[in-house]
């Protein structure tokens, strides 16, 4: 992630994209479609408790839905009628109705300052020109692979970063298959160097957009080429990442087990010889996802268009729609016209009468209980925070009141480190968390003992001066 693992140096885009070599064998094609054989395995069912806290959390939404006349209305319609948008925030809660509010609320809220579907082409396409992170390929598990190179880093830290790793999240799930939900990541620090990591305070910023705003969308999370020093990063941020979060994250590990060969960058001991050259895989990425220069969508005509979201690009081309009431995606019907646009008014954004009625039996059950609804509820603050720190609700906000701190603090390196203390501390008490930090898995990766210049360097870097 741009900005999550990797800070800006002195570097200018120009400089670090005539630094890629070209492959003599390479292809500059990119897969956007899983392998033959390859399909979804991970399905969610749900019993009839669960199916109606999702119905009163989706008659919820619709009280905050903008009104028609509001220009993102159709891109905030989409986003609610996506089959899997609610039960994800459901998962993510615990099934805790007030939680899954406040958090659902506070994504609507971000989104529509963010407004993640438009960010355009245009304005991210710098940071894309030397590869730092890539969108191809599918993992056994047909989740799509995004692919992210530290070592490429070509630009200053800024809040165009982080558009540019939304707006790599927001392609890959197009990339999604029929019944797909989840994204795989590879992070590979080959040619790294601990200046080019984020402070504690940045890579905050970026978790708190992954796990409060596209929550429950990580699959894998797959580290390799680890440096020494990378142990002491991840020790850091560790205690900000969700239990569940964390605990799909794992270290060196054999990525050909993971992802088929034939879809696997020849970096990593697969037979896909991919060869990076940013115009073609711009214009890929750009035309496959049918994004227009203003980041809205056309179709195959040229005209404006609201494909419907949950089951990938291909399926909305294809006609390929949600049916009504569905709570998971791969459960579509078949449209007449595939590029017509998408009817906010004929989808799961409107609910039933028998909808409302399991959702008002559910609120009622709930009071019963004593468990009262708030009639406005709050942005959430990002766990693991002092309890001070307000959601995000832009990307250029938060770097600014990000910039520089550690652990959340206005206490500075002192108090930062006495937080990671405790943080660490934690982390080694709760033993179900396996893949915490430690010794790498896999072969070891250290050319060297640390210097004590290096190790100064790391804690430089960890502490984000």
């Amino acid at each position: 992630m741009s900005s999550f693992f990797s800070r800006g140096g002195s570097k200018s885009a120009s400089s670090s994209t005539t630094s890629l070599k070209t492959k003599a064998d390479g292809t500059h094609k990119i897969f956007t479609s899983p392998p033959e054989g390859v399909s979804v395995k991970k399905k969610w069912e749900y019993n009839e408790e669960q199916l109606k806290q999702i119905e009163e959390l989706k008659a919820y939404t619709k009280t905050l839905l903008l009104p028609e006349s509001d220009p993102y209305h159709p891109w905030e319609a989409r986003f609610l009628a996506d089959p899997g948008t609610h039960p994800r925030y459901m998962r993510a809660a615990k099934w805790k109705m007030d939680d899954a509010k406040k958090r659902i609320h506070g994504t609507i809220e971000w989104r529509r300052e963010y407004k993640p579907e438009l960010i355009q082409p245009g304005d991210v396409g710098v940071e894309a020109e030397t590869g730092k992170i890539i969108l191809t390929g599918f993992d056994v598990d047909a989740r799509p692979i995004l692919y992210m190179r530290p070592g490429r880093e070509n630009t200053e830290r800024s809040p165009r970063q982080i558009r540019h790793l939304i707006y790599h999240l927001e392609r890959a799930i197009d990339f999604m298959p029929p019944g797909q939900e989840q994204v795989a990541i590879i992070v590979d620090y080959k040619s790294a160097t601990s200046q080019s990591n984020p402070s504690i305070g940045v890579a905050r910023q970026v978790l708190n957009i992954l796990q409060n705003h596209y929550v429950e969308r990580l699959g894998r999370g797959l580290v390799v080429n680890m440096p020494w020093w990378i142990n002491a990063f991840f020790s850091g941020i560790s205690p900000f990442l969700d239990p569940i979060t964390r605990d799909k994250i794992r270290f060196n590990p054999k990525l050909t087990e993971l992802v088929p060969a034939a879809q696997l960058d020849a970096e990593f001991g697969g037979d896909y010889n991919f060869d990076f050259e940013h115009k073609s895989y711009w214009q890929t990425l750009t035309e496959f996802c049918h994004i227009a220069e203003d980041g809205s969508r056309v179709n195959d005509k040229g005209e404006k268009w609201y494909p419907p979201a949950g089951n990938g690009i291909k399926a909305a081309v294809d006609g390929l729609h949600p049916v009504s009431g569905a709570v998971a995606s791969g459960d579509v019907h078949k449209v007449d016209d595939p590029s017509a646009h998408f009817n906010s008014g004929s989808t799961s954004t409107s609910t039933s009468a028998a909808a409302q009625a399991k959702a008002a039996e559910a609120a009622s059950e709930r009071k019963q209980a004593g468990q009262d609804d708030e009639a406005a509820i709050p942005p959430p603050a990002y766990e693991g925070s002092s309890g001070t720190a307000g959601v995000v609700t832009g990307a250029e906000k938060q770097v600014e009141k990000d910039q520089g701190t550690f652990a959340g603090g206005a206490g500075g390196a002192s108090a930062g480190s006495e937080s990671l203390v405790e943080g660490v501390k934690r982390m080694a008490l709760n033993r179900a968390l396996t893949t915490t930090p430690g010794a790498p898995e896999g072969e070891a990766v250290f050319d060297h003992p640390p210097s004590e210049n290096e190790k100064a360097e790391a804690r430089r870097s960890l502490e984000g001066q």
